[in-house]
């Protein structure tokens, strides 16, 4: 796998124009980029899907991760493609049973996200799957979580990337892909 596998410049162009750019939201000055456009596109979708498997075809991927809540959009259709199981990361007191939990940092405070001690045995490889890689403080935690359960991380892949916010510097020990970049 390369640090970044082009995708066909007329896919991206087509994937690109199912995002929606919603401006101001959720607060002046922000630009949301909304999927949920790109999600309801049939081929959209597939595509999306299709890009992210091929940059990861050939990897030995056991389990794929999907980060709450936009992750699971696309982490299960991606372990569906590549053979693997599909393990959820989420938000406090929404797994029922014994978890593993990471605090991280926010812009304004701190966070926490929770695996159950069982979902990724050790060795196994996990690759991890979001919407989006803004500053990567997510991205990183859920990394730490999968390392803190003896996993091995066989990357990370993201359908849109925010450049100008340099996640991927949180990022620089993996193999990190997206397939759009703003």
């Amino acid at each position: 796998m390369s640090a970044q596998a082009p995708i066909a410049p007329s896919v991206q162009d087509r994937l690109k124009g199912l995002i929606r750019e919603v401006p101001d939201f959720p607060k002046p000055g922000i630009n949301f980029y909304d999927i949920t456009t790109l999600l309801k596109d049939k081929q959209g979708f597939r595509e999306t899907i299709d890009s992210l498997g091929a940059h990861y075809a050939g990897a030995a991927v056991d389990v794929v991760v999907g980060i709450e809540a936009r992750g699971y959009f696309f982490a299960p259709a991606m372990a569906r493609a590549l053979g693997a199981g599909f393990v959820p990361v989420r938000k406090p007191k929404k797994l029922p049973h014994t978890v593993r939990s990471i605090d991280y940092e926010l812009e304004y405070g701190t966070d926490q996200l929770e695996v159950h001690v069982d979902a990724i045995e050790p060795g196994q490889n996990v690759l991890i799957i979001d919407d989006v890689l803004a500053t990567g403080g997510t991205a990183s935690a859920v990394a730490r979580l999968v390392r803190l359960l003896d996993g091995s991380i066989v990357g990370l892949g993201f359908v849109i990337e925010l450049t100008f916010l340099n996640g991927r510097q949180k990022l620089a020990d993996y193999d990190v892909f997206s397939l759009l970049q703003y």
